[in-house]
């Protein structure tokens, strides 16, 4: 695997927009997708961006789908029991 590092300053507009320079959405390949789409996650003070993938639900397995509703849900009731302690 290639990993590339390059540091480069945008502008960012009053709308919070900016452009990503060609030659890094050409490396992406985000530039040759009809409806390209980056994940923003921030951690730790940074912003992490990677190209992402709109899968139609239809397609993606039922297992699966079960897998992370069960996961939210457990997730959520984890949190609840939390909010509850601290009341």
């Amino acid at each position: 695997m290639q990993h590339y590092s390059m540091a480069i300053a945008v502008p960012i507009s009053k709308r919070g927009t900016f452009t990503i320079p060609p030659e890094i959405r050409k490396r992406l390949g985000v530039d040759q997708l009809e409806n390209p789409m980056l994940l923003v996650e921030e951690r730790d003070g940074k912003l992490y961006l990677e190209p992402a993938a709109a899968v139609p639900v239809r397609d993606i397995p039922k297992a699966t789908l079960r897998g992370w509703i069960q996961q939210d849900e457990a997730e959520m009731a984890a949190f609840k029991k939390t909010r509850q302690r601290r009341s």
